[in-house]
C-alpha cells in the first residue's frame, strides 16, 4: 500500500511536534514547511495527498489557489480561532474540513478521512 504524503505549514512548532507524534504510528510520511513558497515545493516534491494548512499563515485565496493547482489533494486548515463562518468559506474555497489548530484528536480524523463520532470528540 503506498504511503500518503501529508505536508504541513502550522505557526505554532508545538502544534506541528504534536502532530508529528500523532502520526508516528501510521502510514504517512509527514513533511513540516516554514513558509507559503516551501508549502508549493514540498507539495510538488512530495507528492502530497493532504495539506495541513495553518490559515494564520495563509489566505483564503491560497486555500483556493492550491485547491485548483492540486484539485486531488486534501486540505485541511486549523485555526486557533476556529468558527462556523470560517469553515464554510474554507470549504467554499476547496477546503475539505476546518478545525481548531489546539484539536490534534480532530486534525488527524480530517487527515485520515474518519469522521469523530460526537461522543468521542465531547
Amino acid at each position: 500500500m503506498k504511503q500518503s504524503s501529508v505536508v504541513l505549514l502550522q505557526s505554532d512548532a508545538r502544534v506541528t511536534q504534536s502532530l508529528i507524534h500523532s502520526f508516528a504510528n501510521r502510514t504517512y510520511s509527514l513533511h513540516s514547511a516554514r513558509s507559503l513558497d516551501e508549502l508549493r515545493n514540498s507539495i510538488i516534491r512530495e507528492h502530497a495527498d493532504v495539506v495541513v494548512l495553518d490559515m494564520e499563515m495563509a489566505p483564503i485565496s491560497e486555500v483556493e489557489n492550491l485547491s485548483h493547482r492540486f484539485p486531488k489533494m486534501r486540505i485541511i486548515c486549523t485555526h486557533r480561532l476556529a468558527d462556523e463562518k470560517m469553515w464554510t468559506t474554507a470549504l467554499g474555497a476547496g477546503a475539505a474540513d476546518v478545525v481548531p489548530s489546539s484539536d490534534t484528536r480532530s486534525i488527524l480524523a480530517a487527515v485520515t478521512g474518519t469522521p469523530l463520532s460526537h461522543t468521542a470528540a465531547a
